[in-house]
């Protein structure tokens, strides 16, 4: 029989269980709500005639109690399905006149716990707590029935609690701007929280706005007096007066104000129901997520969040669209987080299977996008295949927004097998014709980056000189930060290429010192030293090869014992084939190298034929940030060792 403990109960959003990591398949609704009623008892007895008064009234029809045996009676089954027959239950047992649900583990159970604990830890455990609480927080608790209203609202009130313990300690802690969007947002949700109104105060304040700070203390005075008719408690009020006894103080931004005021009254207005709400938040993460940094990281942690939501109110269309709207360009092929990728893309696999024939056939396109860009950087042929479906269904539309996207997702899986330069360029190419036609000015400039790492490839400086200049003047005039990340690395790469490694070196170094903070880990992991190692490669400087090589450490290693006297052939052995990736045929060349430099021959066999395919190309510079240098000169070594 399969343990009690491993089955775990969602009640924060929609009613679920799983066993063993697996979801359990728990019947219709009136299954779900009569798991979560007794969920809410916390392991005490549900007396029979307590359940019946709850689901059907005081008065109820027919033979309600027969009802309800059979719905236990099915939950048993879906809840232990290895329970041999007429055995005792150990998860939802009988006692007595009623029912009891014991041995398993609920979400809201750990989320009050961490709530708990976060109000009592200092700072650093308080952020990591409070953050792991709202991570938990998929909707609202339980169902919306009369028997769980007071422990929704108390729940509720945990979260909001939450938002404010994790404002707190990132004030703590000193770091007051990753603090203004989250709490932003919760006072606009929730603008009788004078707590909030406190901290987003300190946080502007703290950010260097004091000026916003100030037009936030008197915001919530004005809130507070039109919505309860209150004024400000003593914290808020003498924060108001410490901020106006700064001889410094700068008037408001106007174009701030105005977004405050727009989505303040947003959030306040009656009229957006639930649907329009996380529709609307879906521009709003989307247009976080361009600015980079903790705009980015915020847009990301949101997502997941909206996407949740969405998918607990069971309309997939709805589903869809919350999805597919997240239309983010993008340029990288290693995912900043898997875990909420892969749940994105489980979402959005559902929401395919679940749309009706009649739904917009853009919406299919959209989520097969969505599940291509979620995907890229992995081994699964799932992947390509929804990029190259969704860029088919989209030049069947008149949508080119859709087609973009589509392209987009197509373009991150055109990096494995080696050597796929020019099918690269082409779809950069498409990108630059069907956004400039159209003032798609994100996918403009990712076909223009597209382009400028195609050509690098190449050898083609000129033209992905050309291109590295387009997409730098769209960056400047739409707010486009991210993309000077990457021509910064392209021009560092430029230097490298000319042999001007000290030039080289301090450009690498300029574009690496701000890379931690752009919210893009899955590209700034490892990726220091990896430069410093094509450096020496390329010249034999001594720059150092220390650090932390993360995702490319199995690559790394096998070169690093060649030249340290260690077991260079032992780790070439154990080498696996690097997943797809703007990097493969770089990762690919240090294989090679270390084969060449120990004389392995089947090793070099393998690098041969992994990099046969980009026989002209510089080895890595299709990425855009680095090269090990021509693939047709390491291709010759690699032929003299194997033999061939």
């Amino acid at each position: 029989m399969q343990p009690a403990a491993s089955v775990e109960v969602t009640v924060l959003g929609a009613v679920q269980a799983f066993r063993g990591g697996s979801e359990v398949a728990l019947g219709g609704p009136r299954h779900r709500e009569l798991l979560a009623r007794l969920v809410l008892a916390r392991g005490r007895v549900v007396p029979v005639d307590r359940l019946v008064a709850d689901f059907w009234g005081e008065e109820p029809a027919g033979d309600p109690v027969a009802a309800l045996r059979t719905f236990v009676a099915a939950l048993r089954r879906a809840l232990e399905p290895e329970r041999a027959p007429r055995s005792r239950p150990s998860l939802l047992v009988t006692e007595g006149a009623g029912y009891a649900v014991r041995a398993v583990a609920v979400d809201a159970w750990r989320f009050e716990a961490a709530v708990a604990a976060a109000a009592r830890a200092v700072p650093e455990a308080s952020l990591q707590l409070s953050e792991e609480a709202l991570a938990l927080w998929r909707g609202a608790a339980y169902v919306d029935r009369e028997w769980a209203r007071a422990e929704r609202a108390r729940l509720a009130e945990l979260r909001l609690q939450a938002v404010e313990l994790r404002g707190g300690a990132l004030l703590s802690l000193g770091r007051p701007r990753e603090a203004v969007a989250d709490l932003r947002a919760h006072v606009s949700e929730h603008p009788w929280r004078e707590e909030g109104w406190r901290l987003l105060t300190l946080s502007l304040a703290g950010s260097g706005r004091r000026a916003e700070a100030l037009e936030a203390v008197r915001l919530a005075r004005g809130t507070l007096a039109d919505e309860l008719g209150l004024d400000p408690g003593p914290a808020l009020r003498a924060l108001e007066d410490d901020l106006l006894r700064r001889p410094d103080e700068l008037a408001p931004d106007p174009v701030q104000q105005l977004w405050e005021r727009a989505t303040s009254t947003y959030a306040r207005t009656a009229a957006p129901g639930p649907r329009a709400r996380l529709e609307s938040t879906v521009g709003v993460l989307r247009s976080l997520a361009v600015t980079g940094g903790p705009g980015l990281l915020a847009a990301r942690e949101q997502r997941a969040a909206v996407v949740a939501a969405a998918d607990s109110l069971g309309d997939p269309v709805l589903t869809a669209r919350v999805i597919g709207a997240y239309d983010v360009p993008a340029v990288w092929t290693t995912l900043d987080d898997p875990e909420q990728a892969r749940r994105v893309v489980a979402a959005a696999e559902r929401a395919l299977r679940e749309l009706p024939v009649s739904a917009p056939p853009s919406l299919r396109a959209r989520l097969l996008a969505t599940v291509g860009v979620e995907t890229r950087g992995t081994t699964s042929a799932r992947g390509p295949q929804a990029a190259r479906l969704a860029v088919e269904l989209a030049r069947g539309l008149d949508d080119p927004a859709v087609l973009a996207f589509a392209l987009n997702a197509q373009l991150l899986h055109a990096t494995s097998p080696a050597g796929r330069s020019a099918e690269r360029d082409a779809l950069g190419a498409e990108l630059i014709e069907v956004s400039s036609r159209h003032a798609l000015e994100g996918f403009l400039a990712l076909g223009h980056l597209a382009r400028m790492q195609a050509r690098s490839a190449v050898g083609d400086f000129a033209a992905a000189d050309r291109h590295a200049a387009a997409a730098d003047a769209l960056a400047g005039s739409h707010e486009r930060p991210l993309v000077r990340v990457f021509t910064g690395f392209y021009r560092a790469l430029r230097l490298a290429v000319g042999g001007s490694v000290p030039e080289a070196t301090a450009a690498y170094d300029a574009v690496l010192a701000n890379l931690p903070s752009s919210g893009m880990p899955g590209l700034a992991t490892g990726l220091a030293p990896l430069v410093r190692l094509s450096l020496t490669v390329r010249s034999g400087a001594a720059v150092g090869l220390d650090g932390e090589w993360g995702p490319y450490e199995p690559w790394v290693r096998p070169l690093l014992l060649a030249r340290s006297g260690g077991d260079a052939p032992g780790a070439l052995a154990s080498v696996p084939d690097p997943p797809p990736g703007l990097l493969l045929e770089a990762v690919w060349a240090l294989v090679g190298l270390a084969a060449c430099e120990v004389g392995d021959a089947a090793a070099a066999g393998r690098a041969m034929d992994a990099l046969g395919p980009a026989s002209g190309e510089l080895a890595g510079a299709g990425s855009g940030l680095i090269t090990l240098g021509p693939v047709s000169d390491l291709l010759a070594r690699l032929r003299a060792t194997a033999g061939g």
